[in-house]
């Protein structure tokens, strides 16, 4: 065994040690069946929680989403583009609408300003521990990597790729290395044709239901032509 792996292999044993002495008597045990299998074995139960949902982001987009249809939208509210910073409201029709982001609408500390639902200890989504909300949390871990995948699907290129064996969206022909993430219905039009169908069922425009990958010629002359749709009807 080199250096560098007996190294390696200390650095784990004592991240195995400091996760197994705070570990507590409940937690979820995917997450940790997939923590001790890492290279690196995450040294806290947050670390582990985040490292799964990291690892599982379309995972993560589907629970956000289903959390989000528990919550429903708060009475009063519609999506409405803002410019002020301090009314939270999204600046542009292209960021996904998050009612409990915008001042008027915030539940406060130990809820998650993504879905509306409680936040648990460790970020967890559910009170695993009968402990009650986390009130020094705001966000689920969840909803952070799914709010980061709506953010940038192209970061999730390669996994997408998979599961659509690697068939482009469009021509359904091979994927090339040039493909690209796209949304099938494009943003704008989200904000012209859809934008009434309510809260939570808007974000399925920014989840998965809506992200396909397509070769860049593909995605080019589809551009094109939702360019020209734009200027005919002055969007």
């Amino acid at each position: 065994m080199s250096k560098w792996q007996e190294q390696k292999a200390e650095r784990n044993r004592q991240s195995l040690l400091r996760l197994t002495k705070v570990l507590p008597p409940v937690f979820p045990p995917t997450v940790l069946a997939r923590a001790l299998t890492r290279p690196f074995i995450p040294p806290t139960p947050r670390l582990a929680i985040e490292s799964y949902w990291r690892a599982h982001p379309i995972r993560a987009d589907r629970l956000t989403r289903a959390l989000a249809a528990r919550t429903g939208a708060p009475n009063g509210w519609t999506w409405q583009i803002g410019q002020s910073r301090k009314t939270g409201s999204p600046a542009t029709f292209r960021a996904r609408p998050a009612p409990y982001r915008e001042r008027a609408f915030s539940l406060g500390p130990g809820f998650c300003c993504i879905c509306g639902q409680p936040v648990y200890r460790l970020g967890w989504h559910k009170d695993l521990w009968d402990v009650g909300l986390n009130k020094h949390a705001a966000w689920h871990c969840a909803c952070v990597v799914a709010w980061e995948f709506w953010n940038s699907p192209n970061s999730e290129v390669a996994l997408l790729r998979r599961l659509q064996g690697r068939r482009c969206g469009q021509t359904r022909g091979r994927l090339w290395k040039n493909a690209e993430v796209d949304h099938r219905i494009p943003l704008f039009r989200v904000w012209r044709d859809h934008r009434n169908e309510g809260w939570p069922k808007l974000l399925t425009y920014w989840g998965l239901p809506n992200l396909q990958v397509i070769n860049r010629d593909a995605h080019v002359a589809k551009c094109a032509i939702e360019a020209r749709y734009r200027a005919s009807r002055h969007v």
